[in-house]
């Protein structure tokens, strides 16, 4: 995806954690020249990964967010330090970073002193719940804002009481989302030099996601009461089967299908039975019956019969099963990195461009990866990069550290 070198958007990046890093990820996969400012030690995802999640010293949850960009690791706190981060914006055309609210301001590198440097620059900020507002101190993280929005309580709302997803969707979302105003920014400025002040939260994003649920529910009659379901049911706006069903050897989702169909695919008189009710108000009954239908059959089977009938299912993966997928191993999901020595398998770029996913060209494994060769870009004499290197301002790669 990258073009000629002089006319592909350099991005410099104050981002840790992960709606930051993956926003500047997207960027990087469609060529940008993301520059990844880092404390000397390293951002916060280089020092923690869930679930003991190392690849030799390197950790996972960097490398999941860090493809193709360039590590720079620097002292801001030093006045040297600033000005060379200053130099690095002055040629950039975007600013990104997902600090609380005020850190960078304090730094001398808040928007306002950024757009003195560089008038036409894009600013784009990630927060938890926004700059500004009663709850914009608080802290902004993934599950809070699975809380917050109401996305757990409309996830679970049945027997089993509310649920939490099983991944940090919000934070992704809020990533591509901030990815995609920065893009917007992009346009406007190649068609009118301005620069742009784009801001972006993980509370909106965790709303986002929800936007057609949200509006289905506030236009609903009786509202207060539709998040409640049995457990089998899977969103409380669709109608039953919809939802989540054990078979004697898996589980199976079942999406939305035709009631008779149903009933011929799983030669059932019981759902037969049920096949003119209103299986919206009648949900958790209709539910009820096609979870005992279902209890004692095998995936083989229904597999068949309902491949026959043309209902739309799905066994339930495990992400063991995932790296086996076939469709996604056709679709070049995953892509492997050797990290000293040892294979790590990573999830690839989500989009095609011209039939093909871009390509992971380069990953700092370490913070400071890129250190020299960017002070090299900017004209920085080997003396100097050795006199900023010795005084704590800059530093190198080191392995072996966590």
């Amino acid at each position: 995806m990258a073009g000629s070198p002089d006319i592909r958007m350099k991005v410099i990046s104050f981002c840790h954690y992960l709606q930051g890093p993956a926003c500047s990820q997207y960027l990087a996969d469609m060529g940008a020249d993301v520059i990844k400012i880092e404390p000397l030690k390293g951002a916060f995802e280089r020092h923690w990964s869930g679930g003991n999640s190392w690849v030799t010293d390197v950790s996972a949850f960097s490398l999941a967010v860090n493809r193709n960009k360039r590590s720079i690791s620097i002292d801001l706190k030093s006045e040297e330090g600033l000005t060379l981060v200053r130099s690095l914006i002055a040629e950039a055309d975007v600013v990104v970073e997902n600090y609380r609210p005020g850190v960078l301001d304090r730094l001398g590198l808040g928007y306002e002193a950024v757009c003195a440097i560089n008038p036409a620059i894009i600013y784009a900020s990630a927060s938890g719940l926004g700059a500004t507002g009663p709850a914009s101190g608080r802290p902004g993280q993934d599950l809070l804002m699975q809380a917050r929005s109401g996305l757990i309580a409309a996830t679970g709302g049945g027997e089993e009481g509310p649920a939490v997803v099983g991944a940090a969707i919000v934070d992704q979302h809020g990533g591509s989302l901030l990815a995609m105003g920065i893009l917007a920014a992009y346009v406007r400025r190649l068609q009118t030099g301005k620069g742009t002040r784009v801001e972006s939260s993980l509370f909106s994003a965790a709303i986002d996601l929800q936007v057609e649920a949200l509006t289905k529910y506030y236009a609903a009659p009786g509202r207060e009461a539709l998040l409640e379901r049995g457990r089998n049911v899977g969103s409380w706006y669709h109608d039953a089967p919809y939802g989540l069903y054990r078979l004697s050897d898996t589980h199976i989702v079942l999406s939305m299908n035709d009631a008779v169909k149903l009933a011929e695919a799983l030669d059932s008189e019981d759902l037969r039975a049920l096949s003119a009710v209103d299986r919206y108000t009648e949900r958790d009954r209709y539910a009820t019956v096609m979870a005992g239908v279902l209890v004692s059959r095998s995936f083989a089977e229904l597999s068949a019969r309902f491949d026959a009938h043309g209902i739309w299912f799905e066994r339930v993966q495990t992400y063991e099963d995932l790296r086996a997928d076939p469709q996604a191993n056709h679709m070049g999901v995953f892509s492997e990195i050797d990290v000293n020595g040892k294979s790590a398998t990573l999830i690839s770029h989500p989009l095609r461009y011209d039939g093909e996913v871009p390509a992971l060209a380069r990953m700092p494994l370490y913070p400071g990866s890129d250190s020299r060769e960017i002070m090299t870009e900017m004209g920085l004499s080997a003396d100097r990069q050795a006199d900023l290197v010795e005084k704590g301002v800059v530093g190198l790669p080191q392995a072996g550290r966590r």
